[in-house]
């Protein structure tokens, strides 16, 4: 239950966070548009305000290492991707761990930037809520079935195995609920605020 629930608020920040690591995610596919066209401010766009010196003294350094041929511009440019992805990162309280490989996107991610490119939210609601449900179903009757084995008020094993359950199951209902109302921000901490059973 716990690594579903990791998986489900990575999915929509975590997962974001290594699209945007992906040679063919967002932030180096606008770093390469940068480069080609000289005009830094398609990567600006993944930075903060304050963190713009930094990529413009490394987008200068790539645009003049660049003219020494094949090999220089290959170097440059992985140099500028690094540097706008590490700061992009930093810049959400993320560990940048390196570029990824084209192609290593969550299938969430996937879905969500399909249904920007086509309009519609068919794919992303399927994968999303289909997996949802089961997981609140799994969850749920963990609780009841814990519960169930736990009716003899002296067998403290079960009743704590029920006590985890109840409390997983809670903070799993409520951490989807926050989700829903205010989606965080990127990279943002979800936080929780129930009251445990007295």
């Amino acid at each position: 239950m716990k690594t579903f629930l990791v998986a489900l608020m990575l999915a929509w920040a975590g997962a974001a966070f290594a699209h945007c690591d992906t040679l063919d995610g967002p932030v180096v596919t606008s770093a390469r548009k940068a480069l080609d066209s000289g005009n830094l401010n398609p990567a600006l766009v993944w930075v903060r305000a304050a963190d713009e010196a930094p990529i413009r003294e490394a987008f200068a350094k790539a645009l003049a290492v660049r003219k020494g041929g094949p090999a220089a511009q290959e170097l440059a440019d992985r140099y500028f991707f690094e540097t706008l992805v590490r700061i992009h990162r930093m810049g959400e309280g993320a560990d940048y761990t390196g570029l990824k490989p084209a192609g290593e996107t969550h299938p969430a991610v996937a879905a969500a930037d399909g249904s920007l490119r086509t309009g519609k939210l068919d794919r992303v609601d399927a994968l999303v809520m289909e997996r949802l449900r089961a997981a609140l179903e799994r969850s749920f009757h963990e609780v009841i079935e814990r519960r169930a084995a736990a009716k003899d008020p002296n067998d403290v094993p079960a009743g704590r195995a029920a006590a985890s359950a109840y409390v997983e199951y809670l903070h799993y209902v409520e951490r989807l609920h926050d989700v829903a109302e205010s989606p965080a921000a990127h990279g943002a901490p979800i936080t929780h605020n129930h009251k445990e059973p007295s």
